[in-house]
């Protein structure tokens, strides 16, 4: 493995492109200061150039040389949860080029908890921006396979680093302002981050800062993405599948072992932080056996449920309604 890092820091250094993973999803990784290779990050995803990428660093004794100020609360959340599943929104510093913020000057900072991405960091000596290494839009991947299947020789190199044991992205909390806010659900909760603030957090449902996965339709597997109330699960997927529809059902905990007429079933578990982890694991799995449509119900909007939640809903889009 030692050997492979130092491969994939020399790639970073000529500009190349490397899928590193994280305890959230696997990246899509260049160095933060190259313009060049930041631009061959939207490239290969096909990906908006207006739409921001996470710049990632090492240790959060680091941040100050990548943002123009840290407020307090920034200072307290990054000591709380760094290394983690938390990106900082805050003012772009110079070293950050406005190619990795997508025009605006403010940037998303955070600090992996995961030993291969912090092992990378660490021998490359600089920031990496990475966003999710996949498609703009589609499922994104939480295993080396996955970035393979999708990106294939767009990725100059894939570091190994096993299934990714959060699943779903970083929660983004912006802390330019008066008051922080949640810009994007995610692995970090709002009730943790409501303990260590000592006040409530709101997720305002628009914000006039850009972040990542704030598209209307992202997330999202080849099959339509059906939502509806839980009690509607089984109905719904035996009228769309008489109307010719090939089917896949994301079963509700409460209604384990019950038979649906479908394509093909994922029991849902009935921990959040299992179901965030297999999140995407189960869409594709969908995809892969032939499904068009798929029905699901949301989960409790609680803990890793709210970001579950916002995950479905943008893998649904503005359809995403029976």
């Amino acid at each position: 493995m030692v050997g492979d890092i130092e491969q994939a820091a020399r790639v970073l250094r000529a500009g190349g492109l490397v899928a590193l993973p994280t305890e959230t999803v696997y990246g899509l990784g260049a160095n933060a200061e190259d313009p060049a290779a930041v631009a061959r990050i939207f490239q290969v995803k096909g990906r908006p150039p207006s739409h921001p990428l996470i710049v990632h660093i090492a240790a959060a004794d680091q941040l100050d040389d990548w943002v123009e100020e840290v407020p307090q609360a920034a200072r307290l959340l990054a000591e709380h949860f760094w290394p983690g599943p938390l990106t900082l929104v805050l003012r772009r510093g110079r070293r950050v080029p406005l190619e990795a913020t997508g025009g605006l000057e403010t940037v998303a900072v955070r600090v992996p908890d995961h030993p291969v991405a912090l092992a990378l960091l660490s021998a490359f000596g600089g920031g990496v921006t990475a966003p999710s290494a996949n498609r703009f839009g589609s499922v994104s991947p939480t295993t080396a396979d996955h970035v393979r299947a999708e990106l294939g020789d767009g990725v100059d190199f894939v570091l190994e680093g096993g299934s990714c044991p959060v699943g779903v992205e970083s929660t983004i909390v912006d802390v330019t302002g008066e008051t922080p806010s949640i810009l994007r659900p995610g692995g970090v909760t709002r009730e943790d981050l409501e303990s260590v603030l000592g006040h409530t957090v709101a997720v305002p449902s628009a914000s006039g800062v850009r972040v990542p996965g704030q598209h209307p339709s992202h997330y999202a597997p080849r099959a339509r993405v059906v939502l509806v109330e839980t009690d509607e699960v089984l109905a719904e997927a035996e009228l769309a599948q008489e109307a010719g529809h090939q089917v896949g059902v994301f079963l509700p905990p409460h209604l384990a072992g019950t038979a649906v007429k479908a394509r093909a079933v994922v029991a849902v578990p009935g921990s959040p932080a299992a179901y965030a982890r297999g999140l995407y694991g189960f869409l594709r799995e969908l995809d892969q056996q032939g499904c068009d449509l798929i029905v699901a119900s949301l989960p409790v909007e609680e803990g890793l449920g709210l970001a579950i939640a916002n995950r479905l809903r943008r893998a649904a889009g503005p359809r995403g309604s029976a």
